[in-house]
């Protein structure tokens, strides 16, 4: 009989504790969407640009672009998010792009100013030895 209430409170206990982790989850994801919907709220021009490097270049190589372009935001005022990461998508639809880079602006202009920009030219030159292709496509966030 003892273990028969101590099972009982187990189960009571746990179920308890299951439904408030679920209840928090609600709320981050809630959270998260505001946040999300906020961002949005203001014009953002997203920038994005894939790499697929040479098969000659060597991790280092490749490791000199990564920092380079990671480099950017620190030096272009214009850049007003950034973010990258390396491809994990099962799909394989990637066409040997390896490597996503996302940069936000705010205005056409800020853009324009990033393209020209003589760090930005510097980055070309580091970069270009070592990129098999790459695709740029930009849009206005929705």
């Amino acid at each position: 009989m003892k273990n028969r209430i101590i099972s009982i409170f187990a189960v009571i206990l746990l179920f308890g504790c299951g439904q408030k982790t679920q209840e928090s989850t609600k709320e981050e994801v809630v959270e998260k969407t505001e946040v999300a919907t906020e961002a949005v709220t203001q014009p953002q021009l997203r920038h994005v640009v894939l790499f697929k490097f040479k098969e000659t270049s060597s991790e280092e190589d490749v490791e000199k672009v990564k920092q380079a372009f990671n480099a950017l935001p620190s030096k272009i005022s214009e850049i007003k998010g950034y973010e990258w990461g390396l491809n994990n998508s099962p799909e394989n639809l990637n066409k040997e792009l390896t490597h996503c880079y996302l940069l936000t602006f705010t205005s056409e202009a800020d853009r324009d100013a990033y393209l020209i920009h003589p760090d930005h030219k510097a980055f070309g030159e580091v970069a270009g030895p070592h990129i098999a292709d790459v695709l740029v496509v930009d849009y206005w966030a929705n």
